[in-house]
């Protein structure tokens, strides 16, 4: 003290370095209402490390599938090559020139040998498009190998007794096969396929194409008879092919037969072709099954792109259509394929099937953080993939909840980079399908609290509101901090009140330590989301103020999220500082005032001493909200001064941490209050000394 006065004399003053810096503790260095404030608003600091940390490239995973679907390509095409040579070879020189000439052993090796490759090139011509349409069947999908057939040792008796089986029921079923599909995903986490229902389509895994022995003539499992086709045919081949040449017996020539001179040769060269197509065929298949039986080369794409159980479709479908690309057009087309792109067009489709698979891959690339950066930005800068994301968010059907979800997370992360998020709130009707998401019908929201995360709709289907209304919140909580997109959330029919019905949070969940986590999350995203509006600059803002402040349950929730929301002082803080938000706007001003006990709530906090449920910075928030609230307003210094708080603002001034609001409270009822308030206003006189000691405190800290 005797420094302080010291100071006072030589016309300065002087404070310790502990009080100074006490004092911009308690009067917050944080910015505040009353603090100047740049109209810019700045991203989340997750979100600025994130754009300025140089991230590292990662290898994608499938380049290993396009790699092998090269060289697989490479034999395949290396095979065709040889056997268009062999055919060409039989047809012109040994058939054309030698046929009459032959020796009838080399003339039906010969025809055999044709008969038998050209069988297996039918079959490899149309192995790919039959493997191709099995992979929708996850039960039955998968590289024919033969794993398969070492799966049960009685597979082949089972297969026939299946056949019998199927033969039997065939009438029966075909009075009830009305396009009626159903998938088989059942190692899906999330029970898609179980919730499918009929459908007027026919699944192109599922179509029997002979009416008798169904099973065995399943398009699913076509491919599986090809395969072994092409596999009996190559081994008959490389068979006949070393026989005749091993023996060498072509026939006798005899002396002067100039037509037969050139027999043996060709023979041999015709031989030595189809033995080598053979190999390099069956090479080929030894290559395939040593890399995806053996080296699990599937499994470990499908591991590193972190797809789960249930992406196996997705990495065999992408590997079919790269190895498809290879063999029918460059051996380097498959090299340019990714799986991005690939989920990307798969988008398009009308099969749901399709639909599912490129939304899965899309959103758990897109939430990884190894691959989230560059797929982010391919989806970014595809105008029509963001589109058709928007317009899945409109799905409202059961059947279709996945890739409604998929979707709205999708979305969730790309509103997180300002670029994409102009493009997503760009879109024309991207708000309203945002809006869809939140489901706000109260009945359904009670029957939620029973449950947990999930209600029950019609078919008894579980579907996840809850979920839903988490994702809507997020991408409106990331697009909110665009100045624009603030405009448009305000100006789109209907969203304000549903993210305002969306703070509702009555007695019960504010108490209860037990309540869901999800419900606390909805109420505590919804009122960010409102915070960032009702902080918006401009013009803007001033209008998305009013039409907070005019719904009629905004201030009523927040009074209850007051009145009970002790254990939830994240929750507190937000409600008040949307009510200092507001306060920027006399009308809301006012309706703030006028709503019963909003007032001696802020009051209950702001004084609230020891409470460890109520943190120091809810108090101070309090107190910023009263000064706000008070603030040129003379009807709200009336209801304050109705409170009889005058004497505790009085007390305040002596704590640290109250001391500058209580202040700004005081200052406000003497401005505001008018004359015939002035005898209620008796009691600030005994502040005086305490105010003088202050001004010198805050004087010094400039």
């Amino acid at each position: 003290m005797d420094t302080g006065k010291s100071a006072v004399n030589d016309g300065s003053i002087c404070l310790p370095v502990v009080e100074l810096r006490r004092l911009s503790e308690t009067y917050g260095s944080g910015g505040t209402i009353f603090e100047p404030r740049s109209s810019i608003e700045k991203r989340d600091s997750a979100a600025n490390s994130a754009s300025t940390t140089p991230t590292t490239p990662v290898r994608a995973p499938e380049k290993k599938l396009t790699l092998f679907a090269l060289r697989l390509a490479v034999f395949e095409k290396a095979a065709t090559g040889l056997g268009t040579l062999g055919f060409i070879w039989a047809t012109v020189v040994l058939l054309g020139g030698f046929a009459i000439t032959l020796d009838t052993t080399d003339f039906w090796f010969v025809t055999i040998i044709l008969l038998i490759e050209g069988t297996r090139i039918f079959s490899r011509s149309h192995e790919l498009e039959w493997q191709h349409q099995a992979t929708w069947s996850i039960a039955g999908a998968g590289i024919t190998s033969f794993r398969a057939l070492r799966s049960s040792s009685h597979f082949i008796i089972e297969a026939v007794k299946s056949i019998f089986r199927r033969i039997t029921q065939v009438r029966k079923q075909s009075q009830h096969k009305r396009n009626v599909t159903q998938s088989s995903d059942t190692t899906n986490s999330t029970n898609w396929d179980c919730q499918r229902k009929t459908t007027r389509t026919w699944r192109s895994s599922d179509v029997p194409i002979l009416p008798y022995a169904q099973w065995f003539f399943l398009t699913r499992n076509i491919s599986k008879i090809l395969y072994w086709l092409q596999l009996a045919s190559a081994t008959a081949c490389v068979a006949l092919s070393l026989m005749k040449l091993i023996k060498h017996n072509y026939g006798e020539i005899a002396k002067g037969d100039t037509d037969k001179r050139n027999r043996q040769a060709a023979l041999t060269i015709f031989y030595a072709l189809a033995l080598a197509e053979a190999l390099l065929f069956l090479m080929e298949k030894a290559y395939w099954e040593w890399k995806v039986i053996y080296c699990k080369l599937l499994e470990e794409v499908n591991k590193e792109c972190e797809l789960g159980p249930s992406g196996m479709i997705s990495i065999k479908r992408f590997f079919y259509d790269a190895y498809s690309r290879c063999v029918n057009g460059s051996i380097f087309d498959g090299l340019k394929m990714d799986l991005v792109a690939f989920a990307m067009d798969l988008l398009a489709s009308n099969s749901p099937d399709e639909q599912l698979i490129g939304v899965q891959i899309l959103c758990q690339f897109a939430m990884s953080e190894r691959f989230s950066d560059d797929t982010l930005q391919k989806i970014g800068t595809n105008i029509s993939v963001i589109e058709r994301l928007v317009e899945m968010l409109n799905w409202k059907d059961p059947q279709e909840e996945v890739i409604r979800r998929s979707a709205a997370e999708i979305l969730s992360e790309l509103a997180g980079k300002k670029q994409n998020s102009l493009r997503v709130a760009g879109i024309p009707g991207s708000m309203e399908s945002i809006s869809s998401l939140l489901q706000t019908n109260r009945s359904s929201s009670a029957a939620a609290d029973e449950i947990g995360e999930k209600t029950i709709i019609t078919d008894h289907v579980h579907y996840g509101f809850w979920t839903f209304n988490h994702l809507g919140l997020l991408i409106l909580k990331k697009l909110a901090h665009d100045h624009d997109n603030c405009g448009k959330i305000g100006n789109t029919r209907g969203l304000l009140p549903k993210i305002i019905d969306l703070t509702h949070a009555g007695e019960r969940i504010l108490k209860d330590e037990n309540v869901a986590h999800s419900q606390i999350l909805t109420v505590k995203r919804s009122l960010q989301v409102v915070k960032m509006l009702a902080s918006t600059t401009g013009t803007t803002g001033s209008h998305l103020r009013r039409e907070i402040s005019e719904i009629v349950f905004t201030i009523s929730n927040i009074r209850e999220i007051l009145r009970h929301g002790e254990k939830r002082p994240v929750l507190q803080k937000l409600s008040i500082e949307i009510l200092t938000n507001l306060a920027l706007e006399v009308d809301a001003t006012e309706r703030i005032g006028g709503t019963g006990g909003v007032l001696r709530e802020l009051f209950n906090i702001f004084f609230r001493h020891g409470a460890p449920e109520s943190p120091n910075h809810v108090r101070i928030a309090a107190g910023e909200a009263l000064a706000m609230l008070a603030l040129e307003s003379r009807s709200n210094c009336h209801r304050i001064l109705k409170l009889m708080v005058l004497e505790r603002l009085v007390e305040a001034l002596e704590d640290p941490l109250l001391r500058v609001n209580a202040a700004r409270i005081l200052r406000n009822l003497c401005a505001y209050s008018g004359a015939d308030c002035f005898s209620r206003l008796k009691g600030v006189t005994a502040s005086a000394p305490t105010v003088s000691v202050l001004l010198h405190q805050i004087r010094s800290l400039f």
